[in-house]
C-alpha cells in the first residue's frame, strides 16, 4: 500500500494537469443583474466583452440602465460607444477592500481605451481617489481633476482576477466621446496606401468590381488582410496573368465579411470564409494562433499578421507579410522527391547510365493558375490540430503500466 500512495498521487496530478481552467465571463456576470442589461448588451455589441474575457487582473466600472440611457440619448456611433466603454475597463484589480485602502489615497489606472492606442497622451488613464467620508471618486485624467463619479457597490469579485463594480454615472471624457467617422465614409484604400499596402490598394482601385464589394461590406462588418508592398510587388507579374474574373476573386479573397478584432483572431482557430466565397468556390483560409501571433494559412502559403492599420468596429485592416494563394486559382507546390539512396560500393570508371525523366502528369508548374480546386484542406487542418492534442488517456495508460510493473516487484 505504501508503494501505491505516491503512484496514486501521480495519477491524480496527471488527471488534473489536463483539466481546462475556465476564465471569467463578463456577459454571464452582468447577466445576473438585470439593471445592467444595457451596459452588458453594448459590451457584447462593441466586442469589448471578448477582450475582457481574454484578460486577467481587470476591473469593470459598470453603470446601470438609467446612466446608459443618458449616454444613448446623444446618439453616439458604435465606435464612439466602444471608446467610452473601454474607458470603464481598468487594467488592474480594484476590489472593494483595495479601493478603500489605496496607498497615499490616490491611484492612476490604465484603461482598455489607453491600450487601444486611440487615446492621445494620458487621456486613457483614470484617477481613483479615496475621498473624505469613505467615498471613492473616479475621474478621467483629462477631466481637469474633477472627481464627480463615485463608487456605489461591488457586483462580483474574483480576487486578483476580475472585479465588477458599479459607479454612479458614465465617466466624462471629451476625447473618448469625440465623434468618429461613419464606417461607410472611411476610404479603405487611402488607409492601406498610407501604411505600407499601396501596391495592393492600387490593384484594388484598378478593379471597380472588387473595390465596390469591399465598400459595400463595411457597414455590416469587414476585416481586411492586406499584403505589404514588397511581397505584393514581387507577386504582381503573376497577378497580371490571371483572368479578369480571377483577378476579382483574388482581390476579394483578402477580405472577410465580418468584423474581427485582433483579440478575437487570437482566441479563435479555424477556417474563415472570404468575400470571394461563393458556393462550391470556397476561397477560404485557416486562421491559427500561437499566443500573440496570428497566422493565415492556405495549402501553399502561411502568412503572419504583421500590424494593425485600423481596428474600429465594424472595420479592421491588418497587414500580412506574404501573399496568400487561394487553392482555387493556384496549385500547391508538389512535395520534393526523396533523395536517391547512396550506392553501396563505388566502381571506378563505371559507365554512367542515361536516365530520361518521365514527364509530369500535371503540366502546370507549382503555384501556377489552376482551373479547378485541388481539394479541401480540412483533412490537413484536422491533422494539424490533432498533432497538438494532449492524449490524456494514453498518458494515464502508460502510468498504469508503470504501476503494475512496480507492484510486481
Amino acid at each position: 500500500m505504501q508503494r501505491l500512495t505516491p503512484l496514486l498521487s501521480l495519477l491524480f496530478f496527471l488527471s488534473t494537469a489536463t483539466t481546462v481552467t475556465r476564465g471569467h465571463n463578463i456577459t454571464r456576470i452582468l447577466g445576473k443583474h438585470p439593471s445592467f442589461s444595457t451596459f452588458n448588451h453594448y459590451l457584447t455589441l462593441t466586442h469589448l466583452a471578448g477582450e475582457i474575457n481574454r484578460r486577467t487582473t481587470i476591473t469593470i466600472c459598470a453603470v446601470d440602465n438609467a446612466a446608459m440611457s443618458e449616454l444613448l440619448s446623444k446618439h453616439p456611433s458604435i465606435a464612439t460607444i466602444k471608446n467610452i466603454l473601454s474607458l470603464h475597463v481598468l487594467l488592474d484589480y480594484f476590489g472593494t477592500k483595495k479601493l478603500h485602502q489605496i496607498r497615499e489615497g490616490t491611484a492612476l489606472a490604465a484603461t482598455m481605451f489607453q491600450a487601444t492606442g486611440s487615446a492621445p497622451g494620458s487621456s486613457g488613464f483614470v484617477n481613483i481617489t479615496d475621498v473624505k467620508g469613505g467615498k471613492v471618486g473616479f475621474g478621467p485624467e483629462d477631466n481637469e481633476g474633477n472627481l464627480d463619479v463615485f463608487y456605489v457597490k461591488s457586483l462580483e469579485e474574483i480576487p486578483y482576477n476580475i472585479s465588477v463594480i458599479q459607479i454612479s454615472k458614465v465617466l466624462p471624457s471629451d476625447v473618448a466621446a469625440a465623434p468618429t467617422p461613419e464606417p461607410s465614409a472611411m476610404n479603405i484604400t487611402d488607409i492601406m496606401s498610407a501604411h505600407g499596402c499601396k501596391v495592393f490598394a492600387d490593384a484594388l482601385l484598378a478593379n471597380p468590381e472588387a473595390s465596390k464589394t469591399y465598400q459595400d461590406n463595411i457597414d455590416g462588418g469587414l476585416t481586411v488582410f492586406c499584403p505589404l508592398d514588397d511581397p505584393f510587388k514581387a507577386f504582381s507579374p503573376r497577378f497580371k496573368n490571371l483572368t479578369a474574373s480571377g483577378k476579382v476573386s483574388f482581390l476579394e479573397f483578402f477580405g472577410v465579411p465580418v468584423y474581427q478584432s485582433l483579440a478575437m483572431l487570437r482566441s479563435n482557430n479555424g477556417i474563415m470564409n472570404t468575400l470571394a466565397t461563393d458556393g462550391e468556390k470556397k476561397f477560404d483560409f485557416t486562421v491559427q494562433n500561437d499566443g500573440e501571433e496570428v497566422t493565415l494559412k492556405t495549402r501553399s502559403v502561411t502568412a503572419k499578421i504583421a500590424g494593425t492599420l485600423i481596428d474600429e468596429q465594424p472595420l479592421a485592416i491588418y497587414t500580412i507579410d506574404k501573399v496568400l494563394l487561394p487553392k482555387e486559382l493556384f496549385k500547391a507546390a508538389a512535395p520534393a522527391p526523396a533523395p536517391a539512396p547512396a550506392p553501396e560500393k563505388e566502381v571506378a570508371d563505371a559507365p554512367k547510365s542515361s536516365k530520361h525523366k518521365r514527364p509530369s502528369s500535371d503540366g502546370a508548374p507549382s503555384d501556377s493558375p489552376a482551373d479547378s480546386p485541388d481539394g479541401d484542406p480540412a483533412d490537413q487542418t484536422a491533422d494539424d490540430n490533432a498533432s497538438v492534442t494532449l492524449h490524456g488517456g494514453r498518458l494515464v495508460a502508460v502510468v498504469l503500466s508503470l504501476c503494475s510493473g512496480l507492484l510486481l516487484l
